[in-house]
Protein backbone atom coordinates (compact mmCIF):
# COMPACT_ATOMS: atom_id res chain seq x y z
CA UNK A 1 0.00 0.00 0.00
CA UNK A 2 1.15 3.10 -1.00
CA UNK A 3 1.95 6.09 1.92
CA UNK A 4 2.36 9.28 1.39
CA UNK A 5 4.88 11.72 3.37
CA UNK A 6 6.86 15.55 3.12
CA UNK A 7 9.48 14.60 5.60
CA UNK A 8 13.09 14.90 4.07
CA UNK A 9 14.38 12.95 6.03
CA UNK A 10 11.70 10.00 5.17
CA UNK A 11 12.14 10.45 1.92
CA UNK A 12 15.90 11.25 1.67
CA UNK A 13 16.56 7.42 3.56
CA UNK A 14 14.06 5.31 1.49
CA UNK A 15 15.43 6.85 -1.96
CA UNK A 16 18.82 6.06 -0.40
CA UNK A 17 17.55 2.66 0.42
CA UNK A 18 16.96 2.31 -3.01
CA UNK A 19 20.05 3.16 -4.58
CA UNK A 20 17.78 6.53 -5.46
CA UNK A 21 19.64 10.14 -5.90
CA UNK A 22 17.62 13.45 -6.32
CA UNK A 23 17.62 14.68 -9.99
CA UNK A 24 16.00 16.91 -12.16
CA UNK A 25 14.24 16.29 -15.84
CA UNK A 26 17.16 17.80 -17.87
CA UNK A 27 15.26 20.22 -20.20
CA UNK A 28 14.02 22.18 -17.45
CA UNK A 29 16.97 22.09 -15.10
CA UNK A 30 18.07 25.63 -16.81
CA UNK A 31 20.32 28.34 -15.27
CA UNK A 32 19.23 29.23 -11.54
CA UNK A 33 16.04 27.09 -11.97
CA UNK A 34 15.68 23.75 -10.78
CA UNK A 35 12.89 22.35 -12.64
CA UNK A 36 11.18 19.42 -12.52
CA UNK A 37 12.35 17.21 -9.93
CA UNK A 38 12.24 13.37 -9.85
CA UNK A 39 14.47 10.64 -8.12
CA UNK A 40 16.64 8.53 -9.98
CA UNK A 41 17.87 5.48 -9.71
CA UNK A 42 20.95 5.10 -11.99
CA UNK A 43 21.86 1.54 -11.26
CA UNK A 44 18.49 0.37 -12.57
CA UNK A 45 18.84 -0.66 -16.18
CA UNK A 46 14.73 -0.28 -16.08
CA UNK A 47 14.87 3.16 -14.68
CA UNK A 48 13.77 6.27 -17.33
CA UNK A 49 16.92 8.31 -16.26
CA UNK A 50 18.34 9.43 -19.59
CA UNK A 51 16.59 12.67 -19.31
CA UNK A 52 17.43 13.43 -15.44
CA UNK A 53 20.36 15.69 -14.07
CA UNK A 54 21.46 14.61 -10.68
CA UNK A 55 21.24 17.70 -8.12
CA UNK A 56 21.92 17.64 -4.44
CA UNK A 57 19.39 16.64 -1.55
CA UNK A 58 19.62 20.71 -0.83
CA UNK A 59 18.68 21.88 -4.38
CA UNK A 60 15.91 18.81 -4.45
CA UNK A 61 14.44 19.48 -0.66
CA UNK A 62 14.59 23.54 -1.85
CA UNK A 63 12.13 22.84 -5.04
CA UNK A 64 10.46 19.92 -3.46
CA UNK A 65 9.12 22.90 -0.95
CA UNK A 66 8.73 25.83 -3.50
CA UNK A 67 6.18 23.36 -5.66
CA UNK A 68 4.53 22.67 -2.90
CA UNK A 69 5.18 18.67 -3.45
CA UNK A 70 4.99 15.37 -1.34
CA UNK A 71 6.07 11.52 -2.50
CA UNK A 72 4.05 8.85 -2.42
CA UNK A 73 5.86 5.85 -2.51
CA UNK A 74 5.67 2.41 -1.40
CA UNK A 75 8.36 1.12 1.76
CA UNK A 76 8.86 -1.82 0.67
CA UNK A 77 9.22 -1.41 -3.30
CA UNK A 78 10.65 1.00 -5.99
CA UNK A 79 7.23 2.32 -6.60
CA UNK A 80 7.22 6.27 -6.57
CA UNK A 81 5.70 9.24 -7.31
CA UNK A 82 5.99 13.02 -7.00
CA UNK A 83 2.41 14.82 -6.47
CA UNK A 84 1.16 17.92 -5.15
CA UNK A 85 0.14 18.39 -1.69
CA UNK A 86 -3.48 19.26 -2.67
CA UNK A 87 -3.60 15.68 -4.97
CA UNK A 88 -1.55 14.17 -1.54
CA UNK A 89 -4.37 15.26 0.98
CA UNK A 90 -7.23 14.12 -1.55
CA UNK A 91 -5.80 10.72 -1.38
CA UNK A 92 -5.80 10.67 1.96
CA UNK A 93 -9.27 11.74 2.36
CA UNK A 94 -9.96 8.59 -0.14
CA UNK A 95 -9.71 10.21 -3.55
CA UNK A 96 -7.78 7.68 -4.81
CA UNK A 97 -8.44 9.34 -8.75
CA UNK A 98 -6.52 12.56 -7.53
CA UNK A 99 -3.89 13.50 -10.24
CA UNK A 100 -1.57 16.13 -9.62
Amino acid sequence: MAETTTNHDTIRKWAESKGGKPAAVDRTHKGGDTGIVRIMFPDRKQSEHDALVEISWEEFFRQFEESNLALLYEPDSMFNKIVGRDTADKRAHGEHGAHR
